[in-house]
């Protein structure tokens, strides 16, 4: 707890290997990894004439990074099944978008904060490295990109619905 004159302050720190991702509300798998999440914001800067201390900053569409989640091999196809959509040539189906929920917990087992990844679809899925000699785990890789990102702390934080969903946008139900 830090202290600013009388006021106190106390910051909830919490460690990063406590997490689970849900798909669509539902915790789906226990992951050993998740690495990328994030968003840049694109811009263009200009200089005026005249104007030699300063510039101008004109902010563009954000643009979210890829996520990638790995998690030991097991038994259970759910995310081969998803990221096989992709592959598949028949264009009549549409690809199943979900909502991903990676929710990060404290020691105590409480939500401190959780990032839903809004109309995700798999763009990559990887087998591990498989060796006679290997004594380690098998983990397998799925690689995310997603249409939006929506943060919430404490446990507030749920997906957003998909049904409002038409021809590739979000309604604004």
């Amino acid at each position: 707890m830090a202290t600013n004159g009388s006021d106190n302050y106390g910051l909830n720190y919490v460690t990063a290997n406590r997490f689970y991702v849900g798909l669509e509300s539902t915790i789906s798998a226990s992951f050993t990894e998740c690495q990328g999440l994030g968003v840049r914001v694109k811009y263009e800067s200009y200089y005026e004439g005249g104007v030699n201390d300063q510039q101008r900053v004109f902010l563009g569409q954000p643009e979210f990074t890829e996520v990638t989640l790995k998690r030991g091999l097991t038994d259970d196809l759910v995310f081969w099944q998803w990221a096989s959509q992709v592959m598949k040539t028949d264009s009549s189906q549409a690809i199943e978008r979900r909502n991903v929920n990676i929710s990060l917990f404290n020691q105590a087992g409480e939500t401190m904060q959780c990032w839903t990844l809004i109309g995700a679809v798999p763009i990559g899925w990887k087998a591990p490295p498989l060796a006679a000699n290997a004594t380690n785990v098998a983990i397998e890789e799925l690689t995310l990109i997603y249409e939006g990102i929506k943060v919430a702390k404490s446990g507030t934080a749920s997906a957003t619905s998909l049904s409002g969903r038409q021809n590739g946008y979000f309604g604004s139900n």
